[in-house]
C-alpha cells in the first residue's frame, strides 16, 4: 500500500519525465528537420533531388532556407504529443499491472519481459497520436507550391475526410511496437543488470 507521500512523489516525477521529454522532442525536432527534409525530398523524387548537395542547392535556390523547416509544427506538435502519450501509457501500464516480486518486495528477480511487452503496447499508442503529425508533415516537405500545413490540412479534410490522416497507420505500428518494447524494455533490462552486477551503482537509475 502507497502512502499520499509516494503518490505525490510518483506524479512529480512521472511528470518531470514527460515534460523534460516534451521539451527535448521539440528542440530535436527543430534541429533535425532540415536534413529531415532533403531525406524526404531524395526519397520521394529521386530525379529531381539525387543527392544531398543537390538538393539542399537546389531547394535554398527556388524556395529560400526557411524551406527546410516546411512541416516543423506539426512535426513538433506530434513529437510532444508522442512523448506524452509514451510516458503517461507507460506509467499507467506499470500502476495497473505491477511486478509482484517488486510489489511485495520479495527479493527475487523482476519479469524481464514485463516491460518488453509494456513498451509494445506504448508503442502502439504512441503511433496513434504521432502518426496525422507524420502524415502532414511529409505532405508538406515536398511541396513546392508555397502550400501550408492548415492549406494541406484543409485539402486532405475535402478529399478523403479523416481517414487521410492514419495513411500507413499499419507500417507505423509495425515501427513503433517494436521501438518502444526495445526503448522501455532495454532500459528495465539495464537498469537490472547495472543493481545486479554494479553494487556501487545508486537505486535510483
Amino acid at each position: 500500500m502507497t502512502s499520499p507521500d509516494d503518490e505525490t512523489n510518483h506524479f512529480r516525477d512521472v511528470s518531470r519525465d514527460i515534460f523534460s521529454a516534451t521539451i527535448g522532442s521539440v528542440c530535436c525536432c527543430y534541429v533535425g528537420q532540415p536534413l529531415d527534409t532533403i531525406k524526404v525530398r531524395m526519397q520521394t523524387n529521386p530525379n529531381t533531388y539525387p543527392g544531398i548537395v543537390q538538393t539542399f542547392s537546389k531547394t535554398v535556390r527556388n524556395e529560400g532556407i526557411s524551406a527546410f523547416w516546411k512541416g516543423a509544427l506539426p512535426t513538433a506538435t506530434g513529437m510532444a504529443l508522442e512523448n506524452a502519450m509514451a510516458f503517461g501509457v507507460n506509467e499507467g501500464l506499470k500502476r495497473a499491472f505491477p511486478d509482484p516480486e517488486v510489489e511485495n518486495n520479495i527479493g527475487g528477480r523482476p519479469d524481464l519481459m514485463r516491460p518488453f511487452m509494456m513498451g509494445s503496447i506504448t508503442g502502439c499508442c504512441s503511433a496513434l497520436v504521432l502518426l496525422p503529425s507524420e502524415v502532414i508533415k511529409a505532405k508538406t516537405q515536398v511541396t513546392v507550391s508555397g502550400q501550408t500545413s492548415n492549406q494541406i490540412i484543409k485539402e486532405m479534410f475535402r478529399k478523403q475526410g479523416i481517414k487521410s490522416f492514419m495513411c500507413g497507420l499499419d507500417s507505423q505500428l509495425m515501427r513503433d511496437a517494436p521501438f518502444y518494447a526495445a526503448f522501455f524494455g532495454g532500459y528495465e533490462l539495464n537498469c537490472y543488470l547495472f543493481r545486479t552486477y554494479v553494487p556501487s551503482m545508486p537505486e535510483e537509475l
